[in-house]
C-alpha cells in the first residue's frame, strides 16, 4: 500500500475529511470533526525514521497493544498519547490489512458519536455513494 492508496481508501469512507492543521507534513482524517487518523507526509524534524510513511490510528488500548505485539511495523504513536495511538508503518503490511485498520479507526471514533448522528455511519457500506 502506497500513500496515494491510504488517502484514496480514507476519503472513500462516509463522512471523511482531511485538513492540514498541524502543518504542512501530516494529514488529519476526520468524522464529524473528530481525528481518526493521521497520515505523515515526511519532513518532520521529530520523526523517528524520517524515510518510513506511516500514519497514525486512534484504537482502543487493548487493540493497540495486541496489535504492537503481533506486528513490528505498529508501535506507539509518537506525537499522540501512547495509549490510544498507533503509528503504522504501512508500507510493511497487507493493503487489506491496512485498511481494516483504518475502518477499525473510523468506526471507533463514530461509535462515540451522539446516537443520531452515528447511525449514518455504523453501517454495512462504509464506502461513499
Amino acid at each position: 500500500m502506497n500513500i496515494e492508496q491510504v488517502r484514496d481508501y480514507t476519503l472513500s469512507l462516509l463522512g471523511v475529511t482531511e485538513d492540514q492543521p498541524f502543518g504542512d507534513d501530516i494529514i488529519t482524517f476526520r468524522l464529524e470533526g473528530k481525528i481518526f487518523l493521521c497520515l505523515s507526509l515526511g519532513g518532520d524534524d521529530h520523526e523517528l525514521d524520517n524515510s518510513a510513511p506511516r500514519l497514525a490510528l486512534k484504537l482502543t488500548p487493548e487493540r493497540n497493544e495486541e496489535l504492537r505485539g503481533q506486528f513490528s511495523a505498529v508501535v506507539p504513536a509518537w506525537h499522540w498519547n501512547k495509549k490510544h495511538w498507533s503509528d503504522v508503518y504501512y508500507e510493511h503490511l497487507e493493503t487489506a490489512q491496512v485498511e481494516d485498520w483504518i475502518k477499525e479507526s473510523y468506526l471507533l471514533v463514530a461509535s462515540k458519536l451522539p446516537k443520531a448522528v452515528r447511525q449514518k455511519y455504523i453501517q454495512l457500506n462504509f464506502r461513499k455513494s
